[in-house]
């Protein structure tokens, strides 16, 4: 069954339209955004705030969780999901800091569905279909060659995407500034000292057979970093 199929089939279900009428006699018709009365109740939307997709839309603490569901007008559940002219500004953030400093964690814990992420470890993942702390050297002029062209598409606004986050070392503050600059990107540093970046490796078990290899990363990355 095609996506949208899926999602229609269940907010035309008797399990959905009870639940949101409940929330709404409970609630009342006031949008918990901009808090402006909702006249008519076919207006008012029963918004997810974990967006649902055909892979989470059947477990119920997801899709019929109370708790994970807002009463919103029409105008902010557009805004929320960028719909009809509330596009917005797409937003690029520039994250770096050392390996073992917890980039990726960062991301993955403020992005939102939607947003394209530009990291060169997922990017030799995707491309050699080893894990991520398993770069092969002979692979890095067609992996960096899709992450210029990701670049290019971050710096001419190209896409649908919401925001953009770009994950790396960029040790070098010239060549941080440079492509922040270039691409209209906000910094973010993951500041983490030398010493916690060798103890996380100590407990990362993933990398218990390149521990050798990740620290010359982290020792090459705090002896060339400039602030």
């Amino acid at each position: 069954m095609a996506k949208h199929a899926v999602l229609k089939q269940f907010y035309a279900s008797d399990n959905w339209i009870n639940l949101r009428l409940s929330l709404i006699n409970e609630r009342g018709n006031k949008c918990a955004r901009c808090n402006e009365i909702i006249p008519r109740s076919r207006d008012i939307i029963g918004h997810h705030k974990i967006e649902l997709t055909p892979e989470n839309v059947h477990d119920h603490s997801i899709s019929l969780n109370p708790e994970l569901i807002e009463i919103i007008c029409f105008d902010c559940h557009n805004k929320e999901h960028k719909r009809f002219g509330y596009q917005g500004t797409k937003e690029v953030y520039l994250v770096y800091g050392p390996p073992m400093s917890g980039k990726s964690t960062f991301v993955h814990q403020n992005m939102e569905r939607g947003d394209i992420v530009v990291d060169m470890d997922a990017l030799y993942e995707a491309v050699s279909m080893m894990p991520t702390y398993d770069k092969p050297d002979n692979l890095f002029s067609n992996v960096i060659g899709i992450h210029n062209q990701l670049i290019d598409n971050i710096r001419t606004r190209y896409g649908k995407w919401h925001n953009a986050w770009i994950v790396g070392g960029y040790a070098d503050k010239y060549k941080r500034d440079r492509l922040a600059d270039d691409v209209g990107a906000e910094l973010i540093f993951c500041n983490v000292s030398k010493e916690d970046c060798l103890i996380r490796l100590e407990q990362d078990e993933e990398r218990k057979y390149r521990k050798d290899e990740w620290t010359k990363y982290i020792n090459k990355w705090f002896e060339s970093y400039t602030k």
